[in-house]
């Protein structure tokens, strides 16, 4: 069985290594991939930076003090993306930021739902350390405040979760460090 994995390296280095009847690509410490929804621009893997994890996948895209133009996913579902947002803190400890965020209805579900842009601050908390290229920092918990409101179709049990504790962030520092 022939398995094939392609990895970025500076100079897009691709170290082809064969064993076993297996081919597989190395390469030494790869940066962050780069996603079509950020517009910021890569960043090296730093280990005192504490980054944001697109769609929640730590082995994906991850932003440092992203500005989020073309959008930064918070949900592996794409039902919760930060648009246009302006960072007034981005620390190891803690980001605050204010912009737009766009969130499904999912109604008559997720990927037929209506979008809804609305106003938003939403402070990032709580790093965590998973044990990825070395060992890296991601925010494990979002919160948000809406200073326009939310759309009435966001009310009772369909409002977005504030806090929102990203599980599976928690779950990956839980069990990658051990």
């Amino acid at each position: 069985m022939i398995r094939k994995t392609r990895l970025l390296a500076p100079a897009a280095l691709l170290l082809t290594v064969l064993a076993a009847g297996c081919t597989t690509a190395v390469s030494p410490t790869p940066p962050p991939p780069v996603d079509s929804h950020v517009a910021a621009s890569p960043v090296p893997v730093t280990p005192a930076a504490t980054y944001l994890a697109i769609g929640q996948d730590v082995r994906g895209t991850r932003v440092l003090k992203p500005s989020c133009a073309k959008g930064c996913v918070l949900s592996g579902d794409s039902t919760a993306i930060l648009w246009h947002m302006t960072w007034q803190k981005w620390t190891a400890a803690e980001a605050v930021g204010t912009g737009t965020e766009e969130l499904v209805d999912c109604t008559p579900n997720c990927a037929a739902g209506r979008q809804y842009k609305v106003a938003v601050r939403v402070t990032f908390s709580q790093p965590v350390k998973v044990c990825v290229d070395g060992g890296q920092r991601f925010w494990s918990r979002a919160s948000f405040v809406y200073p326009n409101g939310l759309p009435t179709v966001f009310t009772g049990g369909d409002a977005p979760a504030s806090p929102w504790n990203f599980a599976s962030i928690k779950s990956a520092a839980a069990t990658s460090c051990g």
